[in-house]
């Protein structure tokens, strides 16, 4: 897949010849990604085998949690925004538009960006466990 070698370097352990990656890695089930920054800091882990845009999805999550635990808070909000408007039907866009909010806020500091995260949030997300996250913001 072009993304994953364009944009990741990507590492193949397999269980039964490389057990010591798995448990150094803490992996519980296969396949197991783990989308690590440059200093090879746990960033976001994927699990388990999923569909093409649901991985794609996961994989930009991984870069956008990146930026934003670098304190790259345009950035990770620009990254964020991609993957809800490339994926919005993808278990990963109501995480997305949480942290996209939560990343214009830390870029800010402006309340108001919360609240309009919280209330695209319920429009558009009702059942999600990221809606109720983000449901103090409508208080």
């Amino acid at each position: 897949m072009q993304t994953v070698t364009d944009e990741f370097v990507p590492f193949k352990a397999h269980v039964k010849e490389q057990p010591g990656a798995f448990h150094r890695f803490n992996a519980r089930w296969t396949p197991t990604q783990i989308v690590m920054d440059e200093n090879g800091v746990e960033r976001h882990r994927i699990e388990g085998f999923l569909a093409r845009d649901d991985f794609l999805a996961e994989l930009e999550m991984g870069r956008a949690k990146i930026a934003f635990a670098n304190k790259e808070f345009a950035e990770a909000q620009k990254l964020f925004r991609q993957v809800l408007d490339r994926f919005p039907k993808t278990a990963s866009a109501a995480e997305a538009c949480y942290w996209e909010g939560v990343s214009e806020y830390s870029r800010t500091h402006d309340a108001a960006a919360l609240t309009r995260t919280g209330q695209r949030l319920k429009d558009r997300f009702p059942d999600s466990i990221w809606t109720r996250k983000g449901s103090v913001w409508l208080r």
